[in-house]
């Protein structure tokens, strides 16, 4: 076979295909790269410009925050760059120094060594960086992205507000030279207040301009380069009209200098304290590649691969630990930045990467020259444009307890800090899910004539029921939690019909697994009906539930023969049983309520208002027309 054929849409892949392929996985940076469409550079080079103008003063006052030297932060940047550029698998995405990490690192670094000199502090930091890689290459290894997938829309809209939100109040000391807790956010936001009198009007008169004018060219010249221009205007204002003199400060000197490279010393390092905080900080590294990195690919149609992210994330802080600095993640303000630049590819941070060693040879100057109320007035701006207004008004619309959700993610990140509130977020997320698992919508369905399939008898007033026959459909897997709930439900759509019930048809199709508590109360549910006088049947049961209740014995307790493939055969079957047993046939025995078993009205859904006066209820679903003869669906 000749590689050409080998390569076809029918045969396995060549050893040189799987190779590429496990390439393009391991290596996502460099497939981008590799088919890189020349009308991106302008974006990407200008991004990676304003990002480094941005990036240089912030990484230092990272490293400050950590407990470090200023030129460790310009340390942690440069190895982590390059390598996510390479392996990671989102194309806007800026890591290196964070402030939650950041934080995080001198926190534990007070914890493990109070008294600590400045070269332990260092050697710790970069330890701890060291640690935090091998827990996410462990976290990649044994496959964990998939914890990413409890991170739902409300609570990636609520986070991403909130982190805005923490920008905006972060640089609030700077463009007012108010001096500030940055312990947490009440802290921060509360010495705001006391120490209001120190306001510096020529600093709050200078950021306020250059927000003013980033607001202005947004909104007539989105294409040019705002940020960049901003401080580059700033800059020239304060030399040309000596406003240092006045109060206004600069960003000062840059360190020079390349980083030096090889692993910290092992002695003496607190390994059993260290894990646990090294957990804690990978969480949060994690959590922000992965909610930071996903929404901003949702804005180019594109998503993130979650375990190639724990491998990335992993490698770029064993690069910042080889070279000295400190565990690093993703910022959401150098992303928003370099997105609201233009950035597509990875390609901004390698030109951000050659800024920052032009910076420790050359550029230190330049850079030194940038007013702080400028470079605070362009987070402020870049954290605006990470709220989004319409998404909120969406959300709003959608569902109550969504908004709730989005709303609380907010302000567990506001009054918290980021793990915990996330943390608060995912499991309401969690119960949200089960209190709907529990209680989920319910269908008795009917037809419409002239019309194939059927439908939601509550939702669709033109369509009838059969009589004597009740289809009934639970929207939810069967599980121990709502197999009671399913077993009062659909015994009361049997006993309430319109007409006497003969025969109870389960249409199964959304009901994709069934655990033994469910199969229990499925099989009492037969017997109770059974009593009755109603012939349980199901239809549409996929193979994996089929199987299960095979297993739990409720196949031969239905009786095989009552078990059908699709909706029309189990109808037809009915209908010929029914035309061979009259209601009044004594074979056929009325059920036990009587005639007036059917309570004389139309079977309406049950609110969950009528089950628990204390909830709101719940609307109905819409039964997809059914495919007449085709195979059982699948569960939803």
């Amino acid at each position: 076979m000749t590689a050409a054929a080998g390569s076809g849409s029918g045969d396995p892949p060549t050893g040189a295909e799987r190779g590429r392929l496990d390439s393009a996985r391991l290596l996502p940076g460099v497939g981008v790269l590799r088919h890189y469409d020349h009308r991106w550079w302008r974006g990407d080079l200008v991004a990676g410009l304003t990002v480094a103008a941005y990036l240089v003063p912030q990484v230092m006052a990272y490293a400050g925050i950590a407990g470090l030297p200023p030129v460790t932060g310009l340390w942690a940047i440069v190895g982590p760059l390059v390598v996510y550029a390479i392996l990671g698998s989102s194309r806007q995405l800026s890591v290196g120094p964070e402030s939650t990490t950041a934080l995080m690192t001198a926190t534990a670094i007070a914890t493990l060594a109070p008294d600590a000199d400045p070269g332990q502090r260092a050697t710790l930091a970069a330890v701890l960086a060291l640690t935090v890689a091998v827990i996410c290459f462990v976290g990649w290894a044994t496959g964990l992205g998939f914890l990413s997938e409890f991170f739902s829309k409300p609570v990636l809209l609520g986070y991403m507000t909130g982190i805005a939100a923490l920008m905006i109040i972060g640089q609030l000391g700077r463009v007012t030279r108010i001096a500030t807790d940055g312990r947490s956010t009440y802290l921060e936001v509360r010495s705001l207040v006391t120490n209001s009198v120190q306001l510096h009007w020529p600093t709050a008169v200078l950021a306020l301009a250059v927000l003013v004018v980033l607001l202005i060219l947004d909104r007539f010249l989105p294409r040019w380069p705002g940020p960049l221009l901003a401080m580059a205007a700033s800059a020239a204002v304060v030399a040309g009209f000596h406003l240092t003199a006045e109060g206004i400060r600069v960003i000062g000197a840059v360190p020079a200098g390349l980083p030096p490279f090889g692993p910290p010393d092992l002695t003496g390092i607190p390994w059993r304290e260290m894990v646990p905080v090294a957990v804690g900080v990978a969480l949060v590294g994690y959590t922000d590649n992965v909610l930071t990195g996903r929404s901003f690919a949702a804005r180019q149609g594109r998503e993130i691969d979650p375990d190639q992210e724990f491998f990335a994330l992993g490698a770029a802080n064993a690069a910042a630990g080889l070279t000295g600095g400190f565990p690093v993640s993703s910022s959401g303000s150098r992303t928003a930045l370099g997105a609201m630049m233009g950035s597509h590819t990875q390609l901004s941070s390698l030109v951000s990467l050659v800024c920052v060693l032009a910076t420790l040879f050359f550029l230190g100057p330049a850079i030194a020259s940038f007013p702080s109320a400028a470079l605070g007035s362009v987070v402020v701006f870049a954290a605006l444009k990470l709220i989004d207004l319409r998404e909120w008004r969406r959300v709003a619309r959608f569902r109550r307890s969504e908004l709730v959700l989005a709303i609380l993610t907010t302000a567990g990140v506001l009054a918290f800090d980021v793990l915990i509130g996330i943390a608060i977020a995912v499991g309401l997320s969690i119960l949200d899910l089960l209190r709907r698992l529990t209680t989920p919508a319910e269908a008795v369905l009917g037809r419409v004539p002239g019309t194939p399939g059927m439908y939601d008898t509550a939702d669709t007033p033109a369509a009838q029921p059969v009589p004597g026959l009740v289809v009934y459909r639970y929207d939810a897997p069967l599980f121990f939690a709502n197999s009671v709930d399913f077993r009062r439900r659909a015994l009361q759509a049997a006993l309430t019909a319109d007409t006497p019930t003969r025969w109870f048809l389960l249409n199964a199709e959304a009901n994709g697994e069934v655990d033994l508590t469910a199969g229990d109360e499925m099989e009492q549910l037969r017997r109770m009906l059974d009593e009755h006088g109603i012939r349980f049947a199901i239809a549409r049961l996929n193979e994996e539930a089929r199987a299960q209740l095979e297993r739990a014995g409720i196949i031969d307790a239905v009786g095989r023969d009552y078990v059908f493939p699709t909706l029309p055969t189990a109808i037809s079957a009915f209908e010929q049983w029914a035309a061979g047993h009259p209601v009044d046939d004594p074979a056929d025995p009325e059920p036990a309520g009587g005639p007036g078993s059917g309570s004389g009205r139309r079977w309406r859904k049950r609110s969950r208002r009528d089950r628990d006066p204390g909830r709101h209820e719940q609307p109905g679903r819409r039964e997809r027309p059914t495919d007449p003869g085709g195979p059982p669906a699948t569960s939803r």
